[in-house]
């Protein structure tokens, strides 16, 4: 019996409410009743998930990944697979549905691309934090005002986290060592999630019941990580040939990632790295009188020339920035600050949500330092929270100042606007307005990604940092870490690139800080493919707009091509094309 696994993901899909005013035929009801068995069979296995997308038939139950469960599941997705393929025609779907339908193609091509090659339950250990940490989370924390008659189902679940921690102490085998590490750090804060925060959250004596016996299972987990797994984990984190398949998949693009996309970050590479020289030559003058740029030119030659430039002007002034203890301060000033902006000008519609920013909890805190909270697919409305991860109090002063300096005052907004607000957070809010669950579950992380950095001129050009030249050098700074993130991604996951020469590309040439530039490789090793995705969709939107300046002539305005995305979801880039061409 072959043992099977898929990556705690999340896929469902409801039927529509009877006042939904679309057009209907007959085999969009046989579509839906196929969506309403998928997401039934999808949420039994991965009942966390369901928690947290707002489906709630399974809240009492934990994920089982037994050797028997995973391949009944396999089977069971295998089936309903051959079932969307030959039995639902997608021509005779309304126009909606066919969208949908072909989201569910991808979709279900990635679960099985990763039932074939990546098998988590036996080789991610991260996977299993996840659930320790989620299972009560999305019960007990996301909305703590549903904590007490979420309690019973909290205590079924918590009740069966022991028996969880005894089957990932039996499944993993040899994971890579660095995703091993990176549960030891967060097993601290998932703990503490248990001993403290649970009983703040709900004192029902049932769970309460429990509580000790998840503490203690858990410290003997963490026990067995790092005395047990860390001394055999020696698998290989590069994700090799199925990378570009995951690409090619989740991005659901026009332009071919290799061919097209890799040749314009070369080029791109390039013209950004002279555009900040030329915004540093007058700094560079008044800031090093005794440096004849000219002769420093002739002698060291143009790369090294640019280099010393750039970083000499970066140098004297990335000290500016916020104490360790104000930064997250810092980051919701700028993100009232861009709003308050984005308002005045009239830039693009902004949702009428609020959108709270706020410190990351410790249990939340792994290789991602900014985390989206959104009401869940199946939940009519909730809140939108941004935590963002404080400065590590563990971190020595050094390490602390050189993340500092990366993120300096003129840095810090735009990599706001990016990260926060606007961020990815305003197209996530306009695709939820769509009341389908597979275009809000689904929703293509390449537009969500690269939306925001296809913000960065239209700032720019609009006067935002009144148009400060060091504004400008951060933020074509942030343009190029976003190119070197896409191409270290594809030499690491796809090449052989050690983390020396990635490091020595991030600080070298694409001038990062020591400690931005470790936090980025931790990034690039833990979540493979994560690194492309805001670079690919930025290219890709400026492909869209080449061809909606076409259709619409001297009658186009960014206001309205940026509108225009939005009010589409975030669908595949592909089907967007052919949707703005129309």
């Amino acid at each position: 019996m072959r043992k099977t696994a898929i990556a705690l993901a999340v896929l469902a899909v409801m039927t529509y409410g009877a006042g939904a005013l679309r057009a209907q035929t007959a085999e969009d009801g046989k579509f839906r009743k196929f969506q309403d068995t998928l997401w039934d069979t999808y949420f039994k296995f991965y009942p966390t998930a369901g928690t947290l997308q707002g489906y709630t038939k399974y809240n009492d139950k934990l994920e089982d990944p037994t050797e028997s469960a995973l391949d009944k599941f396999h089977e069971a997705l295998g089936k309903l697979n051959g079932e969307l393929i030959s039995k639902i025609s997608r021509s005779s779907l309304s126009p909606d549905l066919q969208v949908e339908y072909e989201m569910l193609v991808d979709f279900l091509d990635l679960e099985n691309l990763k039932l074939e090659y990546i098998i988590p339950w036996d080789s991610n250990p991260l996977l299993y934090n996840d659930l320790f940490l989620n299972s009560l989370w999305s019960l007990v924390a996301k909305n703590p005002a549903a904590a007490s008659a979420n309690a019973g189902a909290a205590a079924a679940r918590a009740k069966l986290i022991p028996g969880l921690v005894k089957r990932a102490k039996d499944s993993l085998k040899n994971p890579p060592p660095e995703h091993t590490q990176a549960a030891i750090a967060q097993m601290p804060g998932i703990i503490d999630f248990y001993r403290t925060e649970v009983p703040k959250l709900t004192s029902a004596p049932a769970l309460q019941a429990e509580l000790g016996k998840v503490v203690a299972s858990l410290e003997d987990y963490q026990r067995f990580l790092q005395g047990e797994l860390l001394p055999r984990s020696t698998g290989n984190f590069r994700a090799g040939d199925t990378h570009m398949r995951i690409l090619r998949i989740t991005t659901q693009g026009s332009l071919p990632i290799l061919e097209e996309i890799v040749q314009r970050s070369l080029a791109d590479f390039n013209n950004i790295r002279r555009d900040m020289f030329l915004v540093c030559i007058p700094f560079y003058k008044i800031m090093y009188p005794e440096i004849d740029i000219e002769q420093l030119g002739r002698t060291k030659g143009e790369e090294q020339t640019r280099n010393l430039v750039i970083q000499g002007v970066l140098d004297k002034i990335m000290p500016d920035h916020a104490a360790r203890e104000d930064l997250v301060g810092r980051i919701g000033k700028a993100a009232a600050d861009l709003k308050a902006f984005i308002g005045q000008k009239q830039l693009f519609e902004l949702p009428a949500e609020n959108l709270k920013i706020e410190p990351m909890p410790a249990y939340f805190r792994g290789s991602l330092w900014t985390r989206l909270a959104t009401p869940g697919a199946f939940e009519p409305a909730g809140p939108y929270t941004l935590y963002v991860r404080p400065v590590p109090a563990a971190w020595p002063a050094e390490t602390a100042e050189s993340f500092l300096k990366e993120h300096n005052n003129y840095y810090v907004d735009f990599m706001t606007a990016q990260k926060v607000f606007p961020g990815t957070f305003v197209p996530a809010f306009f695709t939820r307005k769509d009341p389908s669950p597979v275009k809000r579950l689904t929703a293509n992380q390449a537009l969500l990604k690269g939306w925001p950095v296809y913000l960065h001129e239209m700032l720019i050009t609009a006067g935002y940092g009144n148009f400060d030249l060091r504004t400008r050098l951060n933020q074509l700074k942030l343009m190029l870490k976003n190119l070197i993130d896409f191409q270290m991604d594809l030499n690491v996951h796809q090449g052989n690139w050690t983390k020396e020469r990635v490091i020595e590309t991030m600080t070298g040439r694409g001038f990062m800080t020591p400690a931005e530039a470790e936090r980025r490789w931790e990034q690039i090793v833990l979540n493979p493919g994560e690194g492309c995705l805001a670079y690919i969709g930025y290219q890709e939107i400026l492909e869209l707009e080449k061809d909606y300046r076409r259709v619409k002539g001297q009658a186009f305005t960014d206001k309205d091509f940026l509108s225009k995305i939005l009010s589409h979801g975030a669908i595949p880039i592909r089907t967007l094309k052919t949707k703005l061409a129309n």
